[in-house]
């Protein structure tokens, strides 16, 4: 399943990770609810795939993700995503944004298990029963002595199926990722539980896998990293062995996800999402430090593309010369 990350994986994408394979699910970044039932627009702001049944071009099913802490708020913009055409709604107890936090959303609710349990409990009625509930947590906020008692809240409120981050609110991001307290909660519980968190390359997968005793697992920075890393992970789980994908390829994907924000988004907004792909993909690729270095001070959108095929020539001629 590819992870719901706010500004950095949107629609776009999303459509060019599903393309590679490997993927079976998507869930959108968060809808905040606050103070009432959301228009229509919003949801297909951050879910245009509505428009198309439901799922990318590539054919994978994008859950709405929900982030708020009032249950009636909840339950109602829940019903909303699922009369739009939503394959699943998806509920954001995991983000560990301050911001987010300050106004009652995200991992904060972690703190009162039976909040947690209510809001699933209030999306679970509002949808119709076909539609799955999926939630997302992380193991605490300040620690995670109440784990326990908030999967088992979850498990009982209704949800179809939960993703853990194996880290708390105060580990952030910062590794490792507490992967075996995870079978913690799949001992306690009659749903699916999906493993999140420090899963870089396909031997993360495999010992993730079995460590938490999931089957399943989220992929968020890691697929940013590392564009193939869905289907590498699939080829290892079944013993396969597929190429990995090479920086000429990486190229190509960078420049359609040029062309796909310059037909979204305004072209003014066209060279941030390059650039902040280009962070990501330098943990694997050396040569995208090399490219974020060339365009890291270009501001106008043709120049960015410029570089981009500039460097696609470079690749395709050294392609040849070998």
């Amino acid at each position: 399943m590819l992870a719901p990350m706010e500004g950095v994986i949107d629609h776009t994408m999303r459509e060019l990770l599903t393309s590679l394979g490997g993927v079976d699910r998507c869930v959108t970044e968060f809808v905040r609810v606050s103070e009432r039932l959301l228009p229509p627009r919003v949801f297909y702001r951050l879910c245009p795939e509505l428009k198309h049944g439901g799922t990318t071009v590539s054919g994978v099913p994008v859950y709405l993700q929900l982030l708020g802490g009032d249950p009636t708020l909840v339950a109602e913009n829940a019903a909303r995503a699922a009369d739009l055409g939503a394959p699943g709604v998806d509920l954001n107890f995991g983000c560990p944004a301050k911001t987010v936090n300050k106004s009652d959303g995200g991992s904060i609710l972690l703190r009162e298990p039976g909040r947690v349990a209510a809001i699933t409990a209030a999306a679970r009625a509002a949808v119709p029963a076909e539609t799955p509930v999926t939630v997302k947590i992380r193991l605490g906020y300040e620690d995670q002595h109440q784990f326990l008692d908030i999967v088992q809240g979850i498990n009982e409120a209704g949800a179809t199926e939960l993703t853990v981050h194996a880290r708390t609110k105060r580990h952030g991001y910062r590794p490792p990722a507490y992967w075996e307290e995870i079978a913690r909660a799949r001992e306690i519980v009659s749903i699916p539980v999906i493993a999140n968190g420090e899963v870089w390359h396909p031997g993360d997968a495999l010992r993730c896998r079995q460590a938490s005793g999931c089957e399943d697992l989220m992929l968020g920075r890691g697929a940013l990293c590392r564009p193939d890393l869905p289907r590498l992970v699939r080829a290892a789980v079944a013993g396969d062995e597929v190429d990995s994908l090479q920086w000429q390829a990486v190229i190509s994907l960078l420049l359609q996800f040029y062309e796909l924000t310059l037909k979204h988004y305004d072209a003014t907004h066209v060279g941030n999402p390059i650039k902040q792909w280009l962070v990501y993909l330098r943990t694997y690729y050396p040569q995208a430090a090399l490219l974020f270095e060339k365009i890291k001070r270009l501001r106008d959108a043709e120049a960015i593309g410029e570089g981009l095929r500039g460097e696609a020539a470079v690749q395709g001629r050294r392609l040849v010369a070998a």
